[in-house]
């Protein structure tokens, strides 16, 4: 065998990473989800929380918001990283508030949710300008692309909605009311559905993303529950939400809209994520200051990693 082709062979393959947003520590850590440790730790700046990777997985994009609600500063804004040098290279600006955002598929565009302003903000990532400013509903939060980038759906917190936009047209073309205040949104691998957390109902409102229609509710928790963070896994079998009251994710099967599985995590679970071939889960624990691990296959947690002050977001590296 040639000595290239040895060397090759004897390369280790690239660590996994993991890429978590610090709310008060004001930095990302990234964790090599291997080794479950940090590995390197990123000042951003003020307030980082909503965080995802450009589809090539070169750039991290982290929402920062300023301080002082309602008034928009040079600090409200979308810090990208470098995810080779581990530098923030750019700032792009965002409007009053920003809290989460999703990229699409083709890596172009940046959809933010800007909560103070009730706006959503439409970034080029190839240019970093603001594109388009649409008014969705009072406080959005939560975003998610349709695997097509077709649509966009941003949550709002106050009016109980859920504004979709059209990509074509950078328009919003419709809006529906979900259970009481919707945090976070995920489509299915397929786009045929959605589904949308709601804090204070306790609930998971599933979507028909075709029709932009709700078909159905699941009760989680009973009481304090608080579901925030959410995410399916690859195959589109299950559904993944994390519990911020309960400090547990409910897992609930996608066929029979059912709770099939509770684990308890850290104190206070919001982001939420799952390594590409769906073994692993991981939840940002805010009040734990830790990322806790989660064997899909026994739903156990096998790790905790310690992370920064405040963790609030999760990216999964390529």
């Amino acid at each position: 065998m040639a000595a290239g082709a040895l060397l090759a062979l004897a390369r280790p393959a690239p660590a996994q990473l993991l890429y978590v947003s610090n709310e008060a520590a004001r930095t990302v850590s990234v964790v090599d989800a291997a080794a479950r440790r940090v590995v390197a730790t990123i000042p951003v700046g003020v307030r980082p929380r909503g965080i995802q990777l450009s589809p090539d997985g070169r750039r991290v994009y982290v929402a920062l918001s300023d301080e002082h609600p309602r008034v928009q500063s040079g600090r409200d804004a979308v810090a990208v990283i470098d995810a080779a040098t581990r530098r923030v290279v750019a700032r792009y600006a965002a409007g009053t508030d920003p809290e989460q955002f999703g990229v699409t598929p083709d890596g172009t565009r940046l959809y933010a949710s800007n909560e103070d302003a009730g706006t959503a903000s439409v970034t080029s990532l190839r240019t970093g300008r603001t594109m388009a400013t649409l008014v969705v509903g009072i406080e959005p939060e939560g975003v998610a692309v349709s695997p097509d980038g077709r649509w966009v759906y941003v949550t709002a917190e106050t009016s109980n909605t859920v504004s979709v936009i059209d990509t074509r047209r950078e328009k919003v073309a419709a809006s529906f009311l979900v259970d009481v205040r919707p945090r976070a949104a995920a489509f299915a691998p397929d786009g045929s559905r959605a589904y949308v957390t709601n804090e204070i109902s306790g609930t998971l409102s599933v979507i028909d993303a075709r029709r932009h229609e709700v078909t159905g509710s699941v009760e989680l928790e009973r009481g304090e529950g608080k579901p925030v963070g959410v995410v399916v896994s690859p195959d589109g079998a299950r559904v993944y939400v994390a519990n911020g009251g309960a400090g547990a994710v409910s897992v609930v099967d996608a066929r029979t809209l059912r709770v099939v599985g509770r684990v308890p995590v850290g104190r206070r679970p919001w982001g939420i994520a799952l390594s590409r071939d769906g073994r692993w889960l991981y939840t940002v624990n805010g009040l734990s200051n830790s990322v806790s691990v989660v064997d899909t296959r026994t739903l156990r947690v096998v790790a905790t990693i310690p992370v920064g002050a405040r963790p609030w977001g999760i990216a999964v590296g390529r």
